[in-house]
């Protein structure tokens, strides 16, 4: 099993997603009376301050207005589509990098799967797989699609197996384990423009039809990468839902007032000891400009900035703070 940095296994495996699954918002660490903060020993005083730098470092993404429309629209799919054998929807979630898609799609799993726990008995024997998660290989060829299927599964192939034994023993599986999503990240690796892209499209449209469970796919405007191009492209169209995530606009007062609100819910969140709540209202003009709106940026920049607080001793975010954060605006985050 391939395993990330920290050692934990990407989410695109079943032991990764269950790990997602088991994970809970981080309890935030309780802030300590003034006196009894200002006699910690050295060695007490370092491990208080990782312990809140820890706590920074793992807040996840605040919910966003698309983020709640995502999950709601997609859980009431998979309500609507249990009930069809034939003329189900499917979910596309498009946008740029760093607005929320990953996270909206893997929150919709979690969301579904922890509905499946409490409706239905215990299952003991860990047969029931209700998620799948998978990310779209590069120039995908329709082989790759049902071998991340597979290994997700932890389904044996042999590698000169042939596609369609694959596919048949893939979808036979998630027959079995009673499958009702499957997520495909990162669908802006499929192109329609290419041999392999296309048949790597049709093999999607055949595992839509052969699978009873609720598609979504999420990649970076899918809409402007030529997915819904051409014959295919309308056929996808047609058969799926599409919503889109994007920046924060701050144009119109219910616009600020909105990102206002997101930046106040961070700020909610911190763990510092000389932070007066809502001072960063006073900067939500300037953190709009660092972010260009990107809810992915702000989480970066508002968090990096409390734990610089901490490591200077200032225990406050200031602008001098916020303006000393190099911002990540080129690739995807884990909890884009």
């Amino acid at each position: 099993m391939t395993q990330d940095i920290d050692g934990m296994p990407p989410l695109a495996s079943l032991d990764g997603w269950r790990a997602f699954m088991s994970q809970n918002m981080p309890e935030p660490p309780a802030l300590l009376p003034e006196e009894a903060w200002r006699g910690l020993s050295r060695v007490e005083r370092n491990v208080y301050d990782q312990a809140r730098t820890t706590y920074h470092d793992e807040l996840l993404l605040v919910s966003t207005p698309a983020i709640r429309q995502i999950t709601t629209t997609g859980m009431k799919l998979i309500a609507r589509n249990a009930r069809r054998q034939t003329g189900r929807k499917g979910l596309i979630v498009s946008g740029p990098s760093g607005t929320g898609k990953t996270t909206s799609v893997s929150q919709l799993g979690k969301r579904h799967q922890l509905k499946i726990e409490r409706t239905a008995p215990f299952d003991t024997s860990g047969e029931r797989i209700p998620v799948v998660y998978i990310v779209t290989p590069p120039a995908v060829k329709p082989r790759d699609l049902v071998v991340e299927l597979a290994a997700f599964l932890g389904l044996p192939y042999a590698y000169r197996e042939s596609p369609q034994v694959i596919t048949h023993n893939v979808i036979s599986v998630l027959h079995k384990v009673r499958c009702r999503l499957v997520v495909v990240d990162e669908i802006h690796n499929l192109d329609l423009t290419t041999r392999n892209g296309q048949d790597a499209s049709d093999q999607l449209k055949y595992l839509f039809e052969q699978i009873q469970a609720t598609f979504v796919y999420a990649g970076v405007n899918v809409t402007e990468n030529g997915l819904f191009s051409g014959l295919r492209g309308r056929q996808l169209a047609g058969r799926f839902i599409t919503l889109n995530t994007g920046p924060f606009d701050h144009d119109t007062p219910q616009q600020r007032e909105d990102w206002e609100r997101v930046v106040l819910t961070m700020e909610a969140t911190l763990r510092l000891h000389r932070h007066t709540p809502g001072t960063l209202r006073r900067h939500e003009s300037y953190l709009h400009k660092r972010t260009g709106g990107m809810i992915g940026s702000l989480d970066q920049l508002i968090y990096e900035a409390a734990n610089d607080a901490i490591a200077d001793g200032t225990e406050k975010i200031t602008k001098r703070h916020l303006e000393a954060v190099v911002l990540d605006t080129a690739a995807e985050e884990d909890r884009s």
